[in-house]
């Protein structure tokens, strides 16, 4: 926070709590000339004003309000840079990046300082860490049969996950897959899709217009759409099957794709990218690239194993 702002806030807390004491101290003070007790001249529906004092209690109630105040100032940080005498903090504010914020954070928690995020994630770790640790000993197959942890897995993928494939994890267009219907990129095992979530996944199809030209990208996208049983051009389908075997480096020559590298299986007509002519030739002439982030980091394994059983419940009848 610059200087600017330290003085600003600080003037204004300040002179709030100056402002309100003054300001009950003018009420108080009789300043209409009129005796206590007496009216003040003014009657309304048969109903007459009297000038009374603000009931002691009232008064007392005002009092301890600013007096709490100042000390609440006191001990917690609220007057710009002044961090109070406790030494709370609600988070490190200081950090600039998900590693130092992890840094600081273990730091805190080791030496016990009041940081109240630090504080929240210790008690979480000492709660639910036996809890995912003892998930973790089994087999994500086998934890997929578990209902209260798929519950778990549930609310982990919700708050993770659900950004880009769904809330029901149906995906959808433009790179996100549908993770309901057992077709895998790279495999749908327990240990693949753990594995998926750990690391993370990069994928990259390259743009082909260059090197074939608009009819060249229109044959293969007809051979393409025939591997699926789709009705094409057979004269381009045939053109296209030629030129294909650039494609076959990664997809196979029968283009049942090759999920140690992700590519995807052009025969089941599922398209991760929309699978209309228009869509596929999209895709041929300018390439595809997607990214998965890691987790290894933000969940940590265990809370990733449980995650992997749930998406792993989510293709299994």
């Amino acid at each position: 926070m610059t200087m600017f702002w330290t003085i600003w806030i600080s003037v204004i807390t300040i002179g709030t709590i100056i402002g309100c004491y003054w300001l009950l101290q003018w009420t108080l003070a009789n300043k209409t000339g009129v005796e206590e007790g007496e009216s003040m001249g003014h009657e309304f529906d048969g109903i007459e004003e009297l000038n009374n004092q603000l009931p002691r209690w009232w008064t007392i109630l005002f009092y301890l309000t600013m007096v709490w105040g100042v000390i609440y100032l006191a001990l917690y940080p609220g007057l710009g840079g002044f961090k109070g005498f406790l030494g709370w903090e609600s988070a490190n504010l200081h950090v600039t990046s998900l590693e130092e914020s992890r840094l600081a954070l273990r730091e805190d928690i080791e030496q016990g300082r009041i940081n109240e995020y630090a504080m929240q994630v210790k008690l979480a770790e000492e709660l639910f860490d036996p809890i995912f640790e003892e998930y973790a000993k089994t087999p994500v197959e086998q934890l997929a049969s578990n209902e209260e942890a798929l519950q778990v897995g549930k609310r982990l993928f919700i708050q993770n996950c659900a950004q880009c494939h769904g809330s029901d994890a149906r995906g959808q267009r433009g790179g996100f897959p549908n993770l309901t219907d057992n077709d895998w990129l790279y495999g749908g095992s327990g240990d693949k899709i753990k594995e998926t979530l750990i690391k993370g996944r990069v994928g990259a199809m390259p743009g082909w217009l260059a090197p074939f030209g608009e009819r060249g990208i229109e044959e293969i996208v007809a051979y393409t759409l025939s591997l699926s049983g789709r009705e094409v051009d057979q004269s381009l389908a045939d053109a296209g099957k030629t030129r294909f075997m650039a494609c076959a480096a990664c997809h196979g020559m029968d283009g049942k794709g090759n999920q140690m590298i992700g590519a995807p299986n052009l025969t089941d007509n599922i398209w991760l990218y929309g699978g209309s002519e228009r869509q596929v030739t999209e895709t041929l002439n300018y390439g595809r690239n997607g990214v998965m982030p890691a987790f290894d980091q933000t969940l940590g394994e265990d809370k990733v194993h449980v995650v992997a059983a749930y998406v792993y419940s989510l293709s299994q009848e």
